[in-house]
């Protein structure tokens, strides 16, 4: 049994709701490989992500779903069918859902021309890789560690996204390298964002993404970090803030880069980079605040925000003016981004087993 585009959509409503909203504003092919492209990744992390799973049993299971993406004829359905039993009980129903539609997630995948395939392997290869290696490494020491980090479970999207949209696009073929380059950035300014907004979650359950080393510069730990004087823990957000607002730049870049004519993939592209926007401007606004849903942006603030990219979407300039709002009193630290590709992407050398 195949997958159908209708299934596929109501899977993405259910496990992202952001997803959900921008993938429709793609063309109906490319939306198609997007939206798998996601469910594929959704499926890799569900099964990083659960408590009841030790690290070893947590790299054989992704790495018996990499065999079964990779086969051209595998039948997953008793293994799919096995998992269930070996999740923690409270994973979420949706995620349940989606895990028992394996099979048929698989059997729409075998129905796409293999260079999307290709494509979509190498970028959930790339994606297990990362989060079975994170499971040995349960903190970043330092900027690179979190750099890598935030490549594995974004960056690498982001280059799987440029060459989905260079096969859609064949004329974007000889921009490919540079957009490659700032879509690595494009990824990390988008987790960052999600890192600052969930510190404090992070934090209470012993957890920091953050670079340890940051945190010791202000003479914080972990433990410490929720409790400790606001202008300690403030200089820690700065210092993230500004380099996730130096990536969203970069983000917008790329964006600028597409072709205008080519509107749902600018949309799809814009209206992340805008929300990120917005919840930095929130954090910056707020460095006291002890929970995401004290920065997370309004139903009405999307609203805005999709119909302003929408509008805008074809001028470069009133682009450029637009985002500049949110920019305004943000601190700012711009790397290259062609160094930061060059020293954390595996996209052009493929590193295909993740229990290696």
């Amino acid at each position: 049994m195949i997958l159908t585009l209708e299934q596929q959509m109501q899977h993405l409503q259910h496990v992202s709701r952001s997803f959900a909203l921008t993938i429709p504003l793609l063309p109906p092919l490319l939306a198609d490989w997007v939206g798998h492209a996601y469910l594929l990744c959704r499926i890799v992390d569900t099964l990083e992500d659960d408590p009841a799973l030790n690290p070893n049993h947590k790299c054989l299971l992704i790495h018996q779903f990499l065999q079964f993406l990779a086969s051209d004829n595998d039948d997953a359905s008793l293994w799919a069918h096995g998992l269930t039993s070996q999740l923690h009980p409270a994973t979420r129903p949706a995620e349940l859902s989606l895990l028992a539609d394996i099979p048929a997630v698989l059997a729409r995948y075998r129905t796409y021309p293999d260079n999307v395939r290709n494509i979509l392997l190498r970028g959930v290869r790339i994606m297990g890789a990362g989060m079975v290696a994170q499971q040995h490494q349960q903190t970043n020491p330092d900027q690179l560690a979190l750099d890598r980090y935030c490549y594995a479970v974004a960056g690498v999207v982001g280059e799987l996204l440029t060459d989905l949209f260079c096969v859609y696009v064949p004329t974007l073929l000889p921009l490919r390298d540079r957009l490659l380059e700032l879509s690595v950035s494009f990824g990390e300014g988008l987790q960052l964002t999600n890192i600052l907004k969930d510190l404090h979650e992070d934090a209470s359950r012993g957890v920091c993404w953050l670079p340890l080393s940051c945190l010791t510069q202000q003479g914080l730990t972990v433990e410490n970090l929720s409790s400790a004087a606001l202008e300690r823990q403030s200089a820690v957000l700065c210092q993230q803030l500004a380099l996730a607002h130096g990536h969203l730049q970069d983000a917008l870049q790329f964006c600028l880069l597409l072709p205008r004519r080519e509107q749902g993939m600018r949309q799809f592209c814009l209206i992340a980079i805008a929300m990120a926007f917005a919840t930095l401007q929130r954090i910056h606004a707020q460095p006291d605040f002890r929970a995401a849903s004290e920065v997370k942006i309004t139903r009405r603030q999307v609203r805005r925000i999709v119909l302003a990219c929408r509008l805008l979407g074809y001028s470069n300039t009133l682009l450029r003016r637009y985002f500049s709002r949110w920019q305004m009193k943000l601190p700012l630290q711009q790397r290259d981004p062609a160094t930061l590709w060059h020293e954390v992407s595996h996209w052009q050398n493929e590193e295909t087993d993740p229990c290696r």
